[in-house]
């Protein structure tokens, strides 16, 4: 991200009255207005928080929940932000906290722009994440965003970034050095894994037969939950179709498998790049879509795609 970027003034400070509602709370339950969106299939619920702080991780196994609850990938909860234009945190269906979603960020950006937490008509917006701040640019056609593109940031290769627990022989010189086709055996099955953090962790197998055909469902939690990765990660495996194209699923931690993820095709772009099988330029496809993602091989990865609103609705439930 430029410097200029990063001394950027936020639309939204101290000073301006904040346009997150605020919602009350009556005894021990709550009422909150949500919107459901999705990026190619990566879907989520977003909620105002303004500056009321509650128990989001079990909120989000209630609302994630698709049987008993709204049902989604994981929760968006949007506030005020003394740093950017706004703060987005993303809750998985488990409770935990992720660092980085780039399908969200996507989803919060188009939200913030159709819902005033933004000047009209603005172009650019900066979010407050965990990983850091992320700036989304919009594209408009007819008056409306057709288009999002996010910077995810740089990505990291350490082990101590990721992080990755891997054998010291190894270990001393890979502090910085990407570490390509680590061989991890898994229910009888080798796996050669990239690792790459885009501020969250992943694992990347480049699979040589059709993504459709892997075991993800039985493979992918055991990667995740594997001992080698102390803050569990992310994993997907990758079929490299052409220069231009690349055929993913993602095992998304503390989710499962899902539709898309947003990091996770830019830690497969990352990777596929680093092993000279692409170019600057590469369109994911997932099972819910296409994401386009760009690196030009030391900054920052950029994620392009739409979002789309699902539907509005309320929820009540306990705090």
């Amino acid at each position: 991200m430029k410097e200029s970027q990063r001394e950027a003034k936020p639309l939204l400070n101290k000073n301006s009255p904040s346009p997150f509602k605020e919602r009350g709370i009556k005894g021990g339950e709550v009422t909150i207005n949500f919107t459901k969106m999705q990026g190619a299939g990566n879907d989520f619920i977003l909620v105002e928080a303004g500056k009321v702080n509650r128990d989001w991780s079990r909120m989000a196994m209630a609302m994630c929940n698709r049987h008993f609850g709204v049902g989604g990938d994981g929760l968006l909860v949007l506030s005020p932000s003394d740093k950017a234009d706004l703060r987005m945190r993303e809750f998985n269906p488990d409770g935990s906290e992720a660092e980085a979603c780039g399908n969200g960020l996507r989803c919060v950006a188009k939200y913030a722009a159709q819902n005033g937490l933004v000047s009209a008509g603005t172009h650019q917006i900066l979010v407050e994440t965990t990983a850091g701040i992320r700036q989304a640019k919009l594209y408009r056609a007819g008056g409306k965003v057709t288009r999002i593109q996010v910077s995810m940031g740089k990505p990291r290769f350490g082990v101590k970034d990721i992080p990755v627990l891997i054998e010291p022989s190894r270990g001393e010189a890979v502090d910085i050095t990407p570490i390509l086709d680590y061989p991890l055996t898994i229910d009888g099955k080798e796996l050669l894994l990239d690792f790459v953090s885009m501020g969250n962790p992943h694992a990347v197998c480049f699979w040589q037969h059709s993504v459709a055909d892997f075991p993800l469902s039985r493979l992918g939690p055991e990667v995740e939950r594997h001992s080698m990765f102390p803050n569990r990660t992310n994993f997907e495996v990758a079929k490299v179709i052409s220069r231009q194209r690349i055929e993913a699923r993602v095992w998304e931690r503390g989710v499962g498998e899902t539709l898309a993820c947003g990091s996770g095709a830019c830690a497969v772009t990352v990777a596929a790049q680093l092993h000279g099988y692409i170019g600057n330029r590469v369109n994911i496809k997932l099972p819910g879509g296409i994401l386009s993602v760009e690196w030009d091989g030391t900054g920052e990865v950029l994620l392009s795609g739409q979002a789309e609103v699902v539907f509005t609705g309320e929820w009540s439930g306990e705090v």
